[in-house]
């Protein structure tokens, strides 16, 4: 048999079939999603304090915040696909451990550059394997609630990036020790969250030792877990991409560029108001994610669960997205992304407006509406996601689409390294500009990449 040629890779015996369905089993899931989450984002109102405190430059700064995506990078691409392939359990308590050991670093750290750059490289290593392996892992463990599984893993993420934030600006604020405190707050929480991992039923049992080359063959597995099934590249292409780099995007105006530019205007009160810009956006992007999944629709009768394999004809112009094993069609599968689009769109232009009046409420309200642009964006993209993958690369597709979406984190620093050239009132102008196009592009893919109802 030629070696290009893939065979089936035989699983260990799987778990009973109750298992996975055990109530409530999720929860410590998402509780170490949330861990992850809260220990990613408690640097980004900290940013002030490392300028005033302990004397860096803006640019050391802002590499700071380059290492948190170096290590991202690695945990979304990486740690899906191994988890396929060798499970979720062990790939996601070693996150839960990374995060506790980058809190560490960076609470004993403060005063010398290295220790927080490798805190910061730690961090996102942890914050990429929990938004891959844990949003999968939620799925499989909420087998028949549909788009409920989804908005669960972003809620959880988004909670925790919110109250990582907010309780960290105001221990930097107002509390004692700031350089330290917000990092041992974040190591109670995460400390036992390893151990609770390993009471979480399995959901992908590890392959079975394959013979020949087993190197060459796992990578190659991981390269095939990380491409879009061919049936759904274009809806991909159209709906997706164009909307996952504003999920982050949307973040970064609201608070990376957002307090900047209004700063100057509350004084001595710069970090707790960069705090509440924090706050504020990532709660609005809680309090909508429900309705992105009102939006997106449920499945009718006839849809096909995790695990399940059920082909269909595929009619000229159609795009069959579910018959990978997470499809199913909604009644409005195409609403969601576009009102993320459309929100996503009136936030670009009130940042393009507050550049002109820099006004500190305009700047909350603009925080508020790329906020729920966030949280409808975040939640249709995985549910766009869910749909296309089958269960042996639902983690490693995820990873992809995270990966997309920090992309978006980098506005601020590309617009920041403009700005010597550019005023921020035309450059945010051409944000709103490229978000309508977006909205353009997202509302064609939907229309015409729409998923047919399964054949019954």
């Amino acid at each position: 048999m030629p070696e290009t040629q893939r065979m089936p890779e035989p699983r260990q015996a799987a778990l009973p079939p109750a298992d996975p369905l055990r109530p409530g089993a999720w929860r410590t899931v998402a509780a170490a999603m949330f861990a992850c989450g809260w220990g990613g984002n408690q640097f980004t109102p900290l940013l002030l304090m490392y300028r005033r405190l302990g004397g860096y430059s803006t640019l050391s700064v802002d590499a700071f915040l380059g290492a948190y995506v170096v290590g991202l990078v690695p945990g979304l691409l990486l740690a899906g696909p191994v988890s396929d392939r060798r499970g979720r359990r062990p790939v996601l308590v070693a996150g839960a451990v990374a995060s506790a050991v980058a809190s560490l670093v960076l609470c004993f750290g403060g005063q010398s550059a290295w220790p927080i750059y490798v805190g910061r490289l730690i961090t996102g290593f942890a914050v990429g394997i929990a938004m891959s392996v844990g949003s999968s892992w939620v799925k499989e463990l909420s087998s028949g609630t549909g788009g409920l599984a989804a908005r669960r893993a972003a809620l959880c993420q988004t909670a925790g990036f919110g109250l990582g934030a907010g309780v960290a600006g105001v221990l930097a604020q107002w509390g004692p020790w700031p350089m330290v405190s917000p990092y041992a707050v974040h190591l109670l929480l995460t400390a036992a969250m390893p151990v609770l991992l390993l009471r979480v039923p399995e959901t992908r049992p590890p392959l079975a030792h394959a013979t020949g080359r087993p190197a060459r063959r796992l990578l190659t597995a991981l390269v095939d877990d990380l491409r879009v099934p061919a049936p759904a590249r274009r809806r991909f292409r159209l709906v997706v991409l164009p909307m996952a780099p504003w999920v982050f995007g949307a973040a970064g105006l609201a608070y990376a560029v957002m307090p900047q530019l209004v700063g100057f205007r509350v004084g001595d009160w710069g970090l707790a108001y960069a705090t509440g810009l924090t706050v504020l956006t990532l709660g609005a992007g809680a309090a909508v994610q429900p309705v992105a999944r009102w939006l997106h629709g449920e499945m009718k009768t006839g849809e096909v669960k995790t695990g399940e394999m059920k082909p269909r004809e595929v009619k000229t112009g159609e795009t069959n997205t579910g018959e990978r094993g997470n499809g199913g069609t909604g009644t409005r599968t195409g609403r969601a992304p576009v009102a993320a689009m459309a929100v996503m769109l009136l936030g670009a232009a009130l940042c393009a407006a507050n550049a002109v009046l820099l006004s500190p409420w305009l700047a909350a309200v603009t925080a508020a509406t790329l906020g729920a642009g966030y949280g409808l964006a975040v939640v249709s993209g995985l549910l766009e996601i869910q749909r296309m993958a089958g269960p042996d690369d639902l983690a490693g597709l995820t990873g992809v689409y995270y990966m997309l979406a920090y992309a978006g984190f980098l506005l601020p620093t590309v617009l920041a390294g403009l700005s010597s050239w550019l005023s921020y009132p035309l450059m945010l102008a051409a944000v709103a500009a490229a978000a309508l196009v977006c909205l353009g592009l997202v509302v064609t893919g939907a229309r015409v990449t729409e998923p047919a109802a399964p054949a019954r």
